[in-house]
């Protein structure tokens, strides 16, 4: 009934939008302003599905949703823009009853939905944006609510509906071969939820894991942080090969700097080199939430070392890439997963190294973009060797060592229905190790999962 009063709502205003007007139209008015904007029309279909070992819980989710996002023209500079989204559950198990082998809760399909609530059905409804935005020349300021899209805190599209953000977000391009972002985020929108939680608020909502000594992590609510500031500084060597830094300072609690580089070189005429760099390094700050350990998010007794590399070639819409990550065992590398995935160059669907140290990860891709065809694939395998599941000092959430297979086709329908885009997406998670009891099995490893998605904008 929302996304129904919504839709009668923006939608004349579309077609205002849309209606010719005259080359005599005054362009200063408020009108020509509005005519000029952009509406985004979104729907998605999204099936999931997780089938465990024979003794475990199976799960599947059916969600459906719609929403819209309009932007206006520019009127000296400035552009506001709202847009919210709506999701239905068609159908699914009982998302909130644990595995009676295990007394696991579900793990992936909740997350389409609202995680707080399982058994909410109808009630999830959120607005994602909302905010005013100054250009000037090629850079920008915006302020208000947006999603936003870098290594750590980025969309992580792979549920109905993205994490989002708010504060104020700068895009500076004013500098040759130069760009300059960043910004200050105070209040969040995981994803998987219908909520906009202050910043120290949201750290928790998804699962706490354990704390160094083994006890069970009790941060959610106990820590105390204004925001997270954002810095990013990237240069472009050439028009393929580029250097970035980026720093995330976790007001009172921990703060993250990468330094990465990526670049394709040509060998022969159509044949290319592909590589890719980039260390990270962590550290507490303060007492990294909270002075009790029990109820801290980053213990200051670790840090956090990471080297993650890409190699690979590629010939015309093809790549083959090899990447490699090494988490030190100088301790866990913490970032909130409520606010993005693993910028790593080993990340894999389904899965994220988050919370772990002393880590070896090996994988492998095969990307093609058939463009004639409308078709791109991804073919991966990867290895991941952990620290064992009883390891609580390296290993938070209890992952054993495993294998993963991935295969991912995404076809962009053309015709009557361009704007729609189908996509398959097909999981296996081997265990490569032995493990205590089956609460370190179900919905970790010796697992398929399978998510069917169906885009349209307009």
């Amino acid at each position: 009934m929302k996304f129904l009063l919504s839709f009668i709502y923006f939608f004349p205003l579309y077609l205002f939008a849309q209606t010719p007007r005259a080359n005599t139209e005054d362009t200063t008015t408020l009108a020509y302003t509005l005519r000029k904007g952009k509406l985004d029309l979104h729907f998605r279909l999204y099936y999931m599905t997780t089938q465990n070992e024979k003794e475990l819980s199976d799960y599947h989710a059916w969600a459906v949703g719609g929403g819209l996002k309009y932007e206006t023209g520019s009127f000296k500079g400035f552009q506001f823009g709202v847009g919210g989204f709506f999701v239905w559950n068609l159908g699914s198990s009982d998302l909130g009853k644990p595995d009676p082998t295990t007394g696991a809760a579900n793990r992936y399909e909740i997350g389409q939905f609202d995680i707080e609530d399982p058994y909410n059905k109808n009630d999830m409804a959120r607005l994602e944006n909302f905010y005013l935005k100054y250009n000037y020349r090629s850079s920008n300021i915006s302020f208000g609510r947006m999603v936003l899209n870098t290594p750590y805190i980025n969309p992580q599209d792979g549920r109905m509906r993205p994490s989002a953000v708010q504060g104020v977000w700068i895009d500076f391009n004013e500098l040759n071969k130069t760009k300059i972002q960043g910004g200050w985020l105070n209040r969040m929108s995981p994803r998987g939820t219908v909520n906009w939680y202050e910043a120290e608020q949201s750290i928790g909502i998804y699962s706490q894991g354990l704390n160094l000594d083994g006890t069970r992590s009790n941060y959610k609510g106990n820590i105390k942080t204004n925001g997270v500031a954002v810095l990013n500084l990237t240069y472009q060597l050439t028009p393929k090969w580029n250097i970035q830094a980026w720093n995330y300072y976790i007001d009172n609690i921990v703060n993250t700097a990468v330094l990465q580089s990526d670049g394709e070189w040509r060998v022969g005429l159509n044949n290319k080199v592909i590589g890719g760099f980039q260390y990270t390094h962590q550290q507490a700050v303060k007492d990294g939430g909270n002075a009790d350990p029990r109820k801290t998010y980053y213990d200051p007794a670790q840090q956090t070392n990471i080297i993650s590399g890409r190699l690979g070639i590629g010939r015309k819409s093809s790549r083959l890439l090899f990447n490699y990550t090494r988490i030190t065992a100088d301790g866990r590398y913490l970032f909130p997963r409520e606010w993005g995935r693993d910028p790593l160059y080993t990340f894999m669907k389904r899965e994220r190294s988050e919370g772990m140290g002393d880590v070896n990860a090996f994988t492998i891709n095969l990307l093609n973009d058939l463009q004639k065809g409308n078709l791109k694939t991804e073919f991966s395998y990867g290895y991941y060797k952990l620290p064992g599941v009883t390891n609580v000092r390296l290993n938070k959430y209890g992952m054993p060592s495993y294998h993963q297979f991935l295969a991912d086709l995404t076809y962009d329908i053309p015709g009557f229905l361009k704007g729609a885009r189908l996509e398959l997406i097909y999981t296996y998670k081997l265990k490569a190790e032995d493990v205590p009891n089956q609460r370190f099995v179900i919905n970790k490893v010796n697992m398929h999962h399978v998510n069917f998605i169906l885009n349209y904008h307009l």
